[in-house]
Parts: structure tokens; sequence; C-alpha cells
């Protein structure tokens, strides 16, 4: 890994001198100072992240961190805490104003470390708003190094080992697990030598399933490879881990509970995020996983709800039907019938329409049984009119493109079919976009068209 390129900086003090010497030296409002610091320090490649740019009131990020650092560990009754909470509110709004660079400002002026101290010593009262403040500073991966350095995945472990009776506490120490591990790879190693895994599948035993939605993201963000200085990524393992000790059964439970939990969703995505492999997608099927899922998915049509319609279709297709014991699971139990109907449902949204088009492509593959039973059910219906409703999605038809493909390429009597009734002239049309050409090419070369380069 070649090494990081060197980023000049400038100090708070610095800068605030040079904004001075403009006023001073040269006579400049303080506007204008300003502006002018500004544009000479950019010119020369300096970095402002971090630096307080604003002029007149004395900026809030600041106020609110020498308050705290005043009353960091000495506080002494109810109503000291009561003004703690009070500055972290405001810290913690500061953070979240879109654009303001104020997250960075607090960073760099001792934020992390400060807020990471606070939370280890405060009680119940306070502690849910500072670890909802603690997550508005973790924004990039300067701050989750600081936190690091802070020793604040042991202190978060801490809090949620013995704050189990209070489920909000739970939740917001899920959250700061969450920002902390995402894009950082040493962190999420050191939240599961802590057994975090451990923790999240007791919490799941013990409590209500919808009351600590941050638990999902949590196993979502340690099973994810997303930190791009790492050329191999640890969390295949981890996902093992969590399959080992019983989260799947866990997480096929929270689908049992149906399309109202409000877990569902979420629930769905930690369980793609830990079906790595195919013993653990066999697991799924066998703890009744499979039934679970396409029950939703019928309901999630009866009842107009689409992120639950795409969110389990992308389930299966992107993990548990990647196991041919699954692929067979969903089709006896009239997989495809739920699909079509539920692409008949939500037949005005390109989203959905995709996720259909990639399951049955999945479901498809290498399995003349299964294209079979998908042109029974209407599949050849519900492309033709997909292409024809949505030429503009380009994702879409790059979708259709690829289901046509494994519908006729073991089964000649479907491209009579889909051939009839003009499949062609839609499949040329797609060519038109970049991303569907070899798609789109291949589809015309497997129902048997000699020009299909043109």
């Amino acid at each position: 890994m070649a090494p990081p390129k060197a980023v000049r900086t400038i100090s708070q003090d610095a800068f605030d001198e040079l904004v001075k010497e403009n006023v001073e030296d040269l006579g400049m409002d303080p506007t204008e100072a300003l502006e002018d610091a500004i544009q000479t320090l950019t010119l020369q490649g300096v970095h402002l992240s971090g630096i307080v740019t604003s002029i007149g009131e004395e900026n809030l990020v600041i106020q609110s961190l020498e308050r705290l650092k005043e009353l960091d560990g000495v506080w002494k009754d109810e109503n000291d805490v009561k003004e703690i909470v009070e500055w972290l509110v405001k810290l913690n709004d500061a953070c979240n104003v879109d654009g303001s660079g104020n997250a960075a400002i607090a960073t760099k002026n001792g934020a992390v470390q400060l807020v990471c101290s606070i939370c280890g010593k405060l009680g119940n009262q306070g502690l849910v708003s500072a670890l909802k403040t603690l997550v508005s500073l973790l924004h990039d991966l300067q701050s989750t190094e600081i936190f690091k350095e802070s020793n604040g995945p042991k202190m978060v472990i801490n809090i949620l080992n013995k704050r189990k009776e209070n489920l909000s506490i739970l939740n917001s120490g899920f959250s700061v697990v969450s920002a902390a591990a995402t894009g950082n790879e040493v962190l999420k190693e050191a939240f599961m030598n802590l057994k975090i895994d451990e923790l999240i599948l007791q919490c799941l035993r013990e409590f209500n399933r919808g009351s600590i939605p941050y638990l999902y993201d949590a196993v979502r963000v340690l099973l994810t490879s997303d930190d791009n200085r790492v050329v191999a990524s640890e969390v295949y393992g981890y996902a093992r881990r969590f399959a080992k000790i019983g989260i799947v059964e866990a997480l096929v439970d929270s689908l049992h509970e149906g399309i109202k939990a409000p877990s569902l969703v979420s629930a769905s995505v930690a369980l793609k995020a830990v079906a790595v492999n195919d013993e653990i997608c066999r697991a799924v099927a066998d703890n009744g996983g499979i039934g679970a899922i396409l029950q939703c998915i019928d309901d999630s049509g009866e009842q107009g709800e689409k992120v639950v319609a795409r969110t389990c279709c992308s389930l299966l297709s992107k993990q548990l039907a990647g196991s041919d014991i699954n692929k067979s699971a969903i089709v006896d139990k009239d997989g495809m019938d739920k699909l079509i109907k539920l692409a008949m449902r939500f037949s005005d949204d390109p989203t959905v329409l995709q996720e259909v088009m990639s399951l049955i492509t999945v479901l498809s593959l290498r399995s003349p049984h299964n294209a079979a039973r998908a042109i029974e059910a209407g599949a050849g219906d519900i492309v033709i009119q997909a292409m024809q409703r949505f030429p503009e999605s380009e994702l879409l038809q790059r979708s259709c493109c690829f289901m046509i493909r494994n519908l006729v390429v073991r089964n000649p009597e479907n491209r009579t079919i889909l051939l009839g009734n003009g499949i062609e002239k839609l499949i040329r049309k797609a060519k038109i976009y970049k991303s569907c050409k070899n798609a789109a090419t291949d589809a015309l070369r497997d129902l048997g068209l000699d020009n299909y380069n043109l």
C-alpha cells in the first residue's frame, strides 16, 4: 500500500493570527480579512478542514467544548449533569448541520477524546445524549482513529454490558459501534476481540427484536469489507463466527414475526451480511427462513411495502439463492408465482422489478427446470412489459437481459415463446446503454439469433 500523500495543514492559532494581521497591518475589515486568509491558504494548498472560519459571535462548537472540558469529571450533582447534557445537545446539533464542517472542527479540537471521557464517567442520566454526540463526531477515518486511541471500543462494550436493562442506552451504544467500525477494519477487529458477537446474540435473545434497531446495523457494518486500506479483510471469518454461535437462528426468528415487525428490513440486511457461504445459507433454510422470506414478499405486495419487497428479494438473490438446495426450496414453495405476483403489483416501480428480475436470473442459472417454471409463471410477459415501460432504466434493462439469457440458454422452447412476443427488438434497444451491451449481446446469441453482434 502506497504511503498517503502529505496534506498541508494549519493550526487554529496560526489561522487566527493571519486574519488578525490582515486587519491590523493591511487595514482590511474583518470580513475581507477572513476571505483573504482563506483564499491565500487555499491557493497554497493548505487544508482548512477543522478550522473555525467564522467571524463575530464565538463559534458554538468551541464554546461547547470549552464548557464540557470544565465539567468533565468534576460534576457534583444532578444540575451539573443536566448542564452537561445541554452542552452535549448543542454540540451534537452543531455537528449535524449539513455542510458546516463543524464535526471536523470539533474533532480537531479534541471532541472525540472529551466525549469518550464523559461517556465513560456518566451514569444512566445523560448517557444517551453523550453517545449520540459521539456518533455525530465519528464522521471520518481520522475521528475513528482517535476513538480507537481513546480506548473507545472497550468503553462502549463496558457500557453495553453494564446497561442491558436500558434499551435506549443499548441502542445508542450500538449506533456508536456502527459509526466507529464503518470504514475501519482495525475497529471491527477490536470490537470482535471484545466479543461483541456474543453480546449481540444475547441481546437478540433477551429483548424484543424491534427495540434495538441499531443492533442490526452494527452486525451489517462489522461484516462489511469497506476499509480500502486493507487488502484482505477479516469480515468473512467474523461472519462465520456469528453463524457458529447461533445468530442465524435469532435473525430468522425476526423474519418469522412478519411484515409488521419493525425490525424486518434491518434483520434481513443483517442476515444478508451473515450468510457468506453455502453452509450458512442452508442453515437459513433449515430454520424456516426461506418460507418466512417468501411470506414477507407476498405480504409486501399486498400491503404496498416496496422497501420490504426490495430487501427480501435482494436477500434471496444476492445470498440465499446461491445455494442449489435453496433454489429448489424457493421454487418448491411457489417462489416463482410469488415473484411474478409481486412484479405485477409493483409494475410501476423499476427498482422492485429489477430485484425480481435479478432473483429469477439466479434461480434460473444452470436450471432448465426452474427456467421452464419461470416462463409458466409468467416471467416472459413480465420482462417484456418491464422493458417496454422503462426503456430509460439502464439497470432494469440490464437485469432483464441477464434474466432472458438464463431463461433460454438451456430451454429452446422458451426462445420460441419470447421471440414470438417481440423480445428481440427490446433487447436491441437496450444495447444503446454501455452497461447493457454485453448482456444484451449474450441474450441475443442464446436466443439463437445469428446477427447478435449487430
